[in-house]
């Protein structure tokens, strides 16, 4: 596992071969799993051989999807540099958002660069919204995709043989570098860091190549591009920023001679920000006394210590943008609607979780809510009674999966489940209003942990003023794929109301997850063997015992057929990843030559259609266009060129592809390597996917129970609660 600060380690089915990380760096806290290929390999470039003629073939809605939320972000970007003025009170999302943005500006034009300090200043109130019952517009069309064109790919790929770099690498860098990319990529071969998948050795081969012995290792447009990569793959790992000193001994590892001056530069051209966050020590500020009869010299107040952060302008604006959001949605009542004797008949009365989450959703303009998964029955009681109170009320989920299972629980709602991509993109939920926001009164989050800094802040700001926002959610789950630590930040603040559920998951299964949660690992009753661990000796009998549970135990004892098995492995290498169970798996259920870039009719499949989303399917054929999946959204159709870099064999997967999912058997496998790298929130995950039973094929003996107790989650590097604190009500001291 790599061990840079920032670094993801890279599949093995990328274009080009990947080296190593420096072994003396802290590693990125997604756990055992390789965090490139958790971001969901939807973007990586590779070779399938089987390009088509003529036409382009038509956007996918992947990428269309993509382009609506990068349409969205331009908007966001565009309104908050268009004040030059103050808004009125309520206005959206104002302050340091534009502040911060005209810092940027300011350095792109030019201007010297400086440390940004986050403003103290509430956030303003949001205007009262109109009444709930008017009707919702049809929804809007996704923006159109703008992808390179073919001879802006071309150039490109002339410039990358000319470099001996792999052709397949084009369109990413073509879209990546936008207009010019081949006359920049030319000009600075290490912009070639911008394209999904490449390592600064092999864009420094492609230096080499290009610019002979021009290609120094000081060359400040290396020391540029090196920074900017380590910051992204921070991102891969979950951090906004970095703190200045690891990323000055990361860019050590990486052979830039001087490491101040490269973020001196990086700072000057606009490529990062700086940030001087106040250190919260607990010890007073030391105040200088009032001057007196006799005093000499009024002693100077004391510094306040601050932690010097380096981030991408991108995951701060998105930072900025959501803090502002959120204290907007904290410190303003919700719009007028129902008073609180209708919430009550509509099912506030009571005194379980449901009832208080209904109650605090009926005065609070944000609420936070916490469970597992027999709980998502609470928020979903909630949309039914907004609901029936007129209000127009969305679910929205990580997957299509999740979505699913919210959908089946809603009762009598006029509004409905989406997925978050969906709804962003527009091509679900209730579409937009004549202002461009969300059509809804009511937006309830579910899967909370699993939002990124990114799409939290567009979907804060696509609510309409006066709109309620529920964010629900299992924190003992794995964080997001991308950047930020969103629900976990919030929960920590404690300034909204927090309804902990008190809706245990039910039977053996739910016990032992609800131990792992604590960090113990029990031994439950299991009459009907609900739960086993079956002890392994090595990798090669973990993957014997684990075909053995999938294609005979299982269904034999629980009537549980092998497509309904969830299989979960800490990594796609090894002797036991999901590459080697995949093989063993897809032989013995699905054997098969592969005809199609190695899938066949009836193979199950994981099909990542962007970064950190993976959705589990079944192949019902092969097209002229390409491969046609049955998924839990519906039938889709992966162009040919996008096969090998969306799709993967789905018999097992990692928890991150799994963390959504639900399945009524799953097997967890545990091989004897995979013991340092365990932590309690990758066991709790995989564990939790599991409805009615669960194998644990184990060879790491008493390490796991170390790991459940010992290994929590590793912190990830955010600004999010430093830019609330001062916005948000002082926390509950009760």
């Amino acid at each position: 596992m790599s061990t840079d600060p920032a670094a993801a380690p890279a599949d093995e089915d990328a274009p080009a071969p990947q080296a190593a990380a420096p072994e003396d760096a802290p590693p990125p806290e997604h756990g055992p799993e390789e965090t490139r290929d958790e971001a969901g390999d939807g973007e990586a470039p590779a070779p399938s051989g089987q390009e088509g003629e003529g036409a382009a073939p038509a956007p996918s809605e992947a990428e269309a999807e993509l382009a609506a939320q990068r349409e969205l972000r331009r908007r966001i970007e565009e309104r908050k540099a268009g004040r030059e003025a103050p808004v009125e009170a309520g206005g959206k999302l104002q302050g340091v958002a534009a502040d911060l943005l005209a810092a940027v500006k300011a350095v792109e034009g030019g201007a010297t660069p400086t440390a940004f300090l986050p403003e103290t200043a509430p956030a303003a109130p949001r205007k009262p919204a109109p009444e709930p019952a008017r009707p919702a517009p049809a929804p809007a069309a996704p923006a159109a995709p703008t992808g390179p064109s073919d001879r802006a790919v071309d150039e490109v790929a002339a410039v990358l043989a000319d470099g001996s770099a792999p052709a397949a690498l084009a369109p990413a860098v073509a879209e990546a570098l936008g207009d010019g990319a081949a006359e920049v990529l030319r000009e600075d071969p290490w912009q070639l860091l911008h394209a999904r998948g490449v390592r600064p050795e092999q864009a420094d081969g492609f230096a080499r190549a290009l610019l002979g012995a021009e290609a120094r290792p000081d060359d400040t447009r290396r020391g540029r591009a090196v920074t900017g990569w380590l910051l992204e793959q921070a991102a891969l790992a979950g951090h906004t920023a970095l703190e200045a000193d690891a990323l000055r001994a990361a860019l050590g590892q990486r052979a830039v001679p001087d490491p101040e001056a490269t973020l001196r530069e990086a700072v000057a051209e606009g490529d990062v920000l700086v940030f001087q966050d106040p250190l919260d020590t607990g010890a007073p500020t030391a105040q200088a006394p009032a001057a007196g009869p006799g005093a000499d010299e009024a002693e100077e107040p004391a510094e306040t210590p601050v932690r010097v952060l380096i981030g991408l302008s991108r995951y701060a604006l998105a930072e900025e943008s959501l803090a502002d959001g959120l204290a907007g949605l904290v410190n303003t009542p919700p719009a007028a609607g129902p008073g609180p004797e209708e919430w009550q008949g509509a099912g506030g009365e009571g005194r379980g979780s449901a009832a208080e989450l209904i109650r605090a959703a009926a005065g609070h303009g944000l609420v936070l809510h916490s469970g597992g998964e027999a709980a998502r029955a609470e928020p979903a009681a909630l949309l039914t009674a907004a609901a029936s109170l007129g209000l127009r009320a969305w679910g929205a989920a990580h997957g299509p999966d999740s979505r699913a299972r919210l959908a089946a629980a809603l009762t009598g709602a006029e509004g409905g489940a989406a997925t978050v991509a969906g709804l962003l993109s527009g091509a679900e939920g209730p579409g937009r209003d004549a202002e461009g926001s969300l059509a809804l009164d009511l937006l309830v989050v579910l899967d909370a942990p699993q939002l990124d800094v990114e799409s939290a802040a567009m979907l804060v700001e696509a609510l309409p003023d006066g709109a309620r926002l529920v964010l629900s959610g299992d924190p003992g789950l794995l964080g997001s794929a991308g950047p930020g630590r969103v629900f976990g930040d919030l929960l920590a603040a404690r300034s909204c109301p927090v309804v902990v559920s008190r809706t245990p998951d039910p039977g053996p299964v739910g016990e032992l997850v609800s131990g792992v949660g604590a960090g113990e690992l029990t031994a439950v009753d299991a009459p009907g063997h609900e739960v086993a661990i079956v002890p392994v000796r090595d990798p090669a009998e973990a993957v014997h015992r684990t075909v053995q549970l999938v294609t005979e135990s299982v269904p034999r004892a629980f009537q549980v057929p092998p497509e309904q098995t969830l299989v979960v492995t800490p990594g796609h290498g090894g002797a036991a990843g999901t590459r080697v169970l995949n093989a063993a798996l897809k032989e013995k259920c699905n054997p098969g030559p592969g005809r199609f870039a190695g899938f066949d009719p009836g193979d199950r499949v994981a099909y990542s259609p962007a970064p950190g989303r993976t959705e589990l399917g079944q192949v019902l054929g092969a097209e002229q266009e390409g491969l046609r999946l049955r998924c839990a959204g519906g039938e889709v159709l992966v162009a040919r060129d996008r096969v090998a870099a969306t799709l993967r064999h789905g018999w097992a997967v990692t928890a991150h592809q799994a963390v959504t999912l639900r399945a009524p058997a799953a097997v967890v496998v545990v091989p004897g390597d995979a013991g340092p790298t365990l932590t309690r929130e990758w066991l709790y995950t995989a564990f939790a996917r599991a409805d009615r039973h669960l194998s644990v094929v184990q060879g790491v003996g008493p390490t796991l129970a170390t790991a459940i107790a010992e290994h929590p989650a590793k912190p990830r590097t955010t600004r999010l609660p430093l830019l609330l604190k001062p916005q948000l009500p002082a926390p509950a001291t009760t």
